[in-house]
């Protein structure tokens, strides 16, 4: 017999953790650190704590659970997107970093984040946004992110949206081709040696797709 089908199920407030792992790991690719480890400057444990806050903070961002879908094996979470309209995504951002950390740290903190800021690329404010795409080691190569995807694009286009967007990390081969094999083909990508640097990649790429 061959392997279940993943369930695909809203992400609710006690995934709190679960969605804060992804999150982290989908910022870092393949790398050691990504935007959110950078921008708090804390170790795993105390980032991981922070994000779990942000995830279920009173301003909706995009580490908010409520944007997030997740995909079940046997039960168990093993995969989990986050998708949305585009438009609005940093000042939420900022919204919910500040809720929970207080104007002060949250400028801090902005400021620490502003490295990405030469080479981030997110599409226009008309489509409709997927992003925070991460799956445990575990329960890679089973077609969770294909399922994920497919439930995220529909829910976009009942939402009326016509195009999706999805960025990611220029060298996150892995990344690229799970996106065009459910249908996203290049749209642009920016680079800034600063960001290399930095992080060890030149910056990002942007793949879209009609729905």
């Amino acid at each position: 017999m061959g392997r279940p089908l993943p369930a695909i199920r809203p992400a609710h407030a006690d995934d709190a953790a679960f969605i804060a792992r992804n999150i982290l790991a989908s910022q870092r690719g393949l790398l050691p650190r990504g935007w959110l480890d950078i921008a708090l400057g804390w170790d795993e444990p105390r980032c991981l704590a922070f994000v779990e806050k942000i995830a279920t903070a009173q301003a909706r961002s995009w580490w908010h659970v409520s944007h997030f879908i997740i995909a079940e094996v046997g039960g168990e979470a093993g995969a989990s997107l986050c998708a949305l309209p585009a438009a609005g995504t940093g000042p939420a951002a900022r919204a919910a970093i500040e809720e929970i950390a207080g104007a002060t740290e949250a400028a801090a903190i902005f400021r620490r984040g502003a490295y990405a800021r030469n080479c981030w690329v997110q599409g226009g404010e008309g489509e409709w946004l997927i992003e925070h795409v991460a799956t445990l080691p575990q329960y890679r190569g089973r077609g969770l992110v294909q399922a994920l995807i497919g439930h995220a694009l529909a829910a976009g286009k009942t939402a009326g949206f016509e195009r999706a967007s999805i960025s990611f990390l220029i060298g996150n081969a892995a990344a690229e081709r799970s996106y065009a094999r459910a249908g996203f083909t290049f749209a642009e990508e920016k680079r800034d040696p600063v960001f290399q640097a930095l992080t060890g990649s030149p910056g990002f790429r942007r793949f879209t797709r009609a729905i």
